[in-house]
């Protein structure tokens, strides 16, 4: 498949209708072969998708280094992402969100030095940290716009009104969050907010890590190091729950002549026409043929009846999508919200 239409998020911003995530191309699920990694980045280039999206802390920068290496040859030739703001913390394995105005700074430097260029297309606030002003992360970033190592911000797992008060110190080109059939919960705030501002949405895992293809058919089997055993949806007891919607999933595609992986794609993209703002869905593969397998979803349509069953799949879910809910917009607009009702005097009882 070649000739992947063009998408325009927000900004100006225009990107292939599909992207790649990076994420999974070091050893993030598990160890990787980089030069397999490199082959699969460049076929995915060679057949039109050309939104290559990585992040600093994907590897501690290793993601960054093993793009650099496509990048030296195809720089031109793609739209480049990157993200800042999550810091390990090694005494307890866990992360942190950085977002003061020096760290911005310091971490666009470091990652042009990885990547091998003076500027990227996209540069992402990865989590938002509580302890900065988002005015403060924002105004930092647009120093680096008209610097010219930005061409364009992002925002990854903001709420609705982080991205408000964002927006309004500098246009915003995209937000980043987790949107698939197990994870609709931006779809109450963020993505009215993000339609109504002229912004457009990047969706990562859009194969819910895997699970939403059936490739995933054990929680156990899953490696010592692979970072889905973080996440409660695979948790034994959940995984065991969950395994209905893989079900719906493959019927589906039985019926529509569909991989199970193109059909949740396809269910991303009606959602974005359905809900007005554009989309761009960044599943990540290891595998040359599934990057082809994904691509094909770009053009595939699903009857009114598969978008209802699959509609449905959502309130079966069972766990939380992060360990940690105000780690991602979730739980801070829950939080938001819950002082919003307490200080009109709209709060229930508890």
């Amino acid at each position: 498949m070649t000739g992947i239409p063009t998408v325009e998020l927000g900004d100006g911003l225009a990107t292939s209708a599909q992207g790649l995530g990076g994420m999974a191309l070091t050893d993030v699920y598990g160890a990787a072969d980089p030069d397999r990694s490199v082959a699969t980045i460049n076929h995915a280039i060679d057949i039109g998708v050309t939104f290559l999206d990585t992040a600093n802390v994907y590897g501690q920068g290793a993601n960054e280094e093993l793009f650099a290496r496509v990048l030296r040859h195809r720089r031109a030739e793609v739209v480049l992402a990157t993200k800042f703001g999550i810091l390990p913390t090694p005494d307890d394995g866990g992360f942190r969100a950085r977002g003061d105005a020096a760290y911005v700074h310091e971490s666009i430097d470091a990652s042009l030095t990885r990547l091998g260029t003076d500027s990227v297309d996209l540069y992402y606030y990865h989590r938002v940290d509580s302890r900065v002003p988002i005015e403060e992360t924002v105004g930092a970033l647009a120093e680096l716009v008209t610097a010219g190592k930005v061409r364009h911000i992002g925002l990854s797992e903001v709420t609705a009104l982080e991205l408000e008060r964002a927006h309004a110190v500098h246009p915003i080109a995209a937000v980043q969050s987790e949107w698939s059939l197990w994870s609709r919960d931006i779809e109450e705030y963020v993505i009215p907010t993000a339609a109504r501002l002229g912004i457009g949405f990047v969706a990562y895992s859009p194969l819910g890590r895997g699970f939403l293809t059936g490739g995933v058919t054990d929680a156990a089997a899953l490696g010592e190091k692979d970072a889905r055993r973080n996440f409660p949806r695979f948790s034994d007891e959940n995984f065991a729950a969950n395994v209905a919607a893989v079900e719906v999933v493959r019927q589906v595609a039985d019926v529509e002549g569909l991989a199970p992986a193109q059909v949740a794609l396809a269910w991303v993209y009606a959602s974005g026409r359905r809900l007005g703002v554009p989309v761009v869905p960044i599943p990540g593969t290891r595998k040359a043929h599934r990057v082809d397998e994904n691509a094909a979803a770009v053009t595939a349509t699903l009857s009114d009846a598969s978008l209802a069953r699959l509609d449905g799949i959502y309130a079966g879910i069972e766990g939380e999508r992060a360990s940690d809910p105000l780690y991602i917009s979730r739980g801070r607009e829950q939080r938001e919200h819950a002082h919003e009702r307490r200080a009109s005097g709209t709060e229930g009882p508890r």
